[in-house]
């Protein structure tokens, strides 16, 4: 496997920056509709929370309730072996801190913070194009489904993986099949991250999971200190997470949801290249101008640097929204 050695990080470009392409499309309709980003556009339904929730710390019964919760959804048989934290992000920047200098081997493309994070934390790390390319590596770290592409790994091929520690990030799972899912069986010197804001579009409340075996899970909890999940978060995740009828029709409507928005971009001369049930991956010869077409009639959606074809489309939340983009692209 050939490893590089570490260099400067460069900035990270996400979706969701409004506030860049309001400033390029000024003139732009509004309101804007956001399509760069992975996050379920149809957002679980918070309830009216106890107005103590927001004035007190939060409590061990609330986290041990989450983790319950938690345990549940995931399948996780010992609540004790899951960290929650406010959001992945801060679980993907930790990890790499708790590990001694490695030769860690990322497959990609994928979402380039896993990279940043292991180089920032002086890792030796190489993106690779196939898990078969890892051999060698101390660490390897796996998004499963990926993004942008929505390749997917098979379990057996991930617990075949003989590595000291196998990092799968399984942000965008929750709407697979149960199997999929490392989780409910964690293979030794194994961690799955879970989101919560992507499947449930409550993405602001800040709110993710690590699984992994006893001793890492508390070195995490450990590092991540009292208090790392507010209140709020810790009472709408235990509520969302124990809602399964909502997550099984939400899957319903955003599977036809999918099945239209590849419709249409296949209409506009697009090519699906793969994604997941939040998003979509599609190629276009000219991508560029297509950007500037959906700009100008307020369309957010994300490009990338390195694949100038490339763009993901999230899923439109509504009618009017899909009724929007059919415009813009002139389907």
């Amino acid at each position: 496997m050939p490893i590089t050695g570490p260099r400067a990080p460069e900035p990270v470009a996400h979706g969701g920056d409004l506030g860049a392409i309001r400033r390029r499309f000024p003139k732009a309709p509004q309101p804007w509709i956001d399509l760069s980003t992975g996050i379920n556009p149809v957002a679980y339904p918070v309830a009216q929370l106890p107005p103590e929730i927001w004035s007190r710390l939060p409590t061990r019964e609330a986290l041990q309730a989450l983790l319950a919760a938690a345990a549940r959804r995931y399948g996780v048989p010992d609540p004790a072996t899951i960290v929650a934290a406010p959001g992945t992000q801060a679980l993907i920047q930790l990890l790499p801190r708790l590990m001694p200098r490695s030769r860690v081997a990322i497959v990609g493309p994928t979402y380039a913070e896993h990279e940043l994070s292991w180089r920032r934390a002086g890792h030796d790390t190489a993106v690779v194009p196939d898990i078969v390319d890892a051999s060698g590596a101390d660490i390897v770290v796996v998004v499963n489904p990926d993004n942008p592409t929505g390749r997917l790994i098979a379990p057996r091929t991930l617990r075949a993986v003989e590595t000291a520690l196998l990092v799968v990030d399984e942000a965008f799972i929750d709407f697979l099949p149960t199997e999929a899912s490392l989780a409910g069986d964690l293979p030794a010197n194994t961690v799955v991250l879970r989101s919560f804001g992507k499947t449930y579009g409550l993405a602001g409340v800040r709110l993710g999971f690590a699984v992994a075996e006893a001793r890492l899970a508390q070195r995490l909890k450990d590092e991540l200190g009292p208090w790392a999940v507010s209140g709020p978060a810790l009472a709408i995740g235990r509520m969302a997470l124990g809602d399964e009828g909502w997550l099984q029709a939400t899957a319903a409507l955003l599977a036809d949801d999918q099945k239209r928005l590849d419709a249409l971009l296949a209409a506009a001369g697009f090519t699906i290249l793969g994604g997941s049930t939040l998003f979509r991956l599609a190629s276009h010869p000219a991508a560029g101008r297509m950007i500037a077409l959906l700009g100008r009639q307020g369309i957010h959606v994300r490009a990338f640097a390195d694949q100038a074809t490339w763009l993901r489309f999230g899923l439109p939340a509504n009618e009017e929204e899909f009724r929007r983009l059919a415009a813009a692209l002139h389907v």
